[in-house]
């Protein structure tokens, strides 16, 4: 209820989870603004422009609590744009639900139980604490890694202890 029609979503996003929501801004007749850091590629803020979507594009190497980073942007913007909604992946715990409901047991399912280890890239955080909560619970051994890209805020707290 906090979006109403024709209304605008916001998200800051690596473009995955702009791309769906994308497809149910179109699906559902609202507007979308993607902010993305600049070590995108083109072809992602190409596509997700062809799909509708406003692009903003902001500097990698700064602090997420920068005015300047892609966090600062949407939230920014979700501030000043009446009858918007900021999806916030990052720190919305739907993110990692879904993944503990849907993508975790969809993988031990096609894999039978007999997975052993789970890579993945960290990104949000959502995939990766979902999926690994639920397999984890399934059997315990299951080894759980995380990769991660350069400008990561993860990689400064794996190194440094600070987030």
């Amino acid at each position: 209820g906090r979006l109403k029609p024709g209304g605008t979503i916001i998200e800051g996003t690596s473009g995955n989870t702009g791309m769906g929501l994308a497809l149910a801004a179109i699906m559902k007749g609202y507007k979308l603004i993607c902010v993305l850091a600049d070590k995108q590629s083109k072809e992602k803020m190409d596509i997700l422009r062809a799909v509708g979507a406003e692009v903003y594009v902001c500097p990698t190497n700064v602090e997420p609590d920068d005015p300047r980073s892609y966090y600062s942007t949407s939230k920014r913007l979700s501030e000043e744009i009446p009858n918007s909604w900021y999806v916030n992946q990052y720190d919305n715990p739907s993110n990692a639900q879904a993944h503990y409901e849907s993508t975790g047991p969809e993988i031990w399912k096609q894999t039978d139980g007999k997975i052993t280890h789970f890579v993945v890239g960290v990104g949000t955080g959502g995939t990766i604490s979902g999926v690994g909560k639920y397999l984890k619970e399934q059997n315990p051994n299951i080894k759980i890694h995380g990769i991660d890209t350069y400008g990561s805020v993860f990689k400064k707290y794996h190194e440094t202890g600070i987030f």
